[in-house]
């Protein structure tokens, strides 16, 4: 993360000696990215937080990735997926690379103990409440939010009623999401003008109350997942500081720019992460020049793959295609694509645009999970020539 937060008790100095009220030494643990040279924070727990009782490998489901062949635009139905379970153990992958997995899950039930080793996470609350709970304290979050987890956070995601439905986007191969350099000073300071800033971000506020006793933790690693027996919660903190925490920022407080003529997506950048960037489209006045197109033009993205998640309100320029809520959307590198048939000539008189959209470009192809293909809309690649009327066989 970019600032410093502090939370609960902790010593003066790091590598001290720390006791508890009953004189007990605390045990801390330092929590840092790339290895010891990036940001980091310290949680002070109860008791050792590495002892283990037991470890059992857990075999994971198969993804079922394959190409996007032949190569053409997709449309996935997200909410055709069954609901129900785990917040965690049953997402289902949509789509996938070496850098990145993107997966859905509508939960009805809280989530286990869990911590992803191989990456950060970043978590689209689509719909639903609750609270993450954490080594850090409790982040109460809802529909609309993003929720950033740092790489190793110990976690579980409990509901506030019937389901939580999460978009996840996941960092392979130890990939951190992180707020544009560009919104930031040389210090990690959020910049006058950046569409979001620090007091946009939320945070635990407090440990939670002592928890003693065994736990246990699912843990995906680069190699699969383990699930450990710990003999000591690993919620027993006292007390934490410094830069890694989990976070949410609610896209509604995302605040965009506006211009003449149509600014290109990047305009709209919210975080970025190693091979993927990701955007927030939000309300916003449409382009003031008397002759603007005020839908997107057409592009080829020569050198990504361009995923766009429609969360909610009415997306003009994809009206007749089939697309509507709980949408996904891929364009990958190669394909021209743009608005569909009428949809620059409808837009003229339009004002502003009420949508919200999430979207997420990866300079790796994409492959599609077995998931996908259960959920996908076979006509979406044939509604540009549908919608001008030309007959396709297909």
């Amino acid at each position: 993360m970019v600032f410093y937060r502090s939370a609960g008790e902790i010593p003066r100095k790091r590598h001290t000696r720390f006791t508890g009220a009953d004189g007990a030494l605390l045990h801390e643990e330092m929590q840092g990215e790339e290895g010891f040279s990036w940001t980091q924070s310290f949680l002070y727990h109860r008791k050792a937080p590495t002892v283990i009782t037991s470890a059992t490998s857990v075999e994971l489901p198969d993804e079922g990735l394959v190409d996007n062949a032949p190569l053409l635009p997709r449309h996935l139905r997200t909410r055709d997926l069954k609901p129900g379970g785990d917040p965690v153990l049953d997402r289902r992958v949509l789509l996938g690379n070496s850098q990145v997995r993107v997966s859905s899950v509508c939960a009805d039930r809280d989530g286990v103990l869990y911590r992803n080793a191989s990456g950060d996470e970043l978590v689209f609350v689509e719909g639903g409440s609750g609270v993450l709970e954490s080594a850090y304290g409790t982040l109460a979050v809802t529909s609309g939010d993003y929720v950033v987890i740092p790489t190793s956070t110990t976690h579980r995601w409990v509901l506030d009623g019937p389901e939580l439905r999460l978009l996840v986007i996941a960092a392979a191969d130890g990939g951190h999401v992180r707020p544009p350099k560009r919104f930031l000073s040389p210090i990690g300071q959020f910049l006058d003008g950046s569409p979001y800033n620090e007091r946009d971000l939320r945070a635990p506020a407090e440990p939670l109350p002592d928890r003693s006793g065994e736990a246990e933790v699912f843990v995906r690693h680069r190699g699969g997942m383990t699930r450990y027996t710990y003999a000591h919660h690993p919620f027993d903190v006292v007390g934490w500081d410094g830069y890694n925490y989990p976070y949410a920022l609610s896209i509604r407080d995302y605040t965009p720019s506006t211009g003449a003529l149509h600014l290109p997506p990047p305009t709209y950048i919210t975080f970025e992460g190693p091979g993927f960037v990701i955007c927030s489209f939000v309300p916003r006045m449409f382009d003031y020049h008397p002759d603007a197109v005020k839908v997107p033009y057409n592009h080829a993205n020569v050198d990504s793959d361009e995923v766009l998640f429609y969360y909610e309100g009415d997306f003009m320029s994809r009206s007749g295609s089939g697309i509507g809520q709980g949408s996904m959307s891929l364009h990958p590198a190669g394909y021209i694509h743009g608005p569909q048939p009428g949809s620059a000539e409808k837009s003229r008189d339009a004002v502003r645009t009420e949508e919200y959209a999430v979207m997420l470009d990866t300079f790796r192809p994409l492959l599609l999970g077995a998931a996908a293909t259960e959920i996908e809309d076979h006509d979406y690649a044939w509604s540009w020539a549908r919608g001008e009327g030309i007959h396709v066989d297909a």
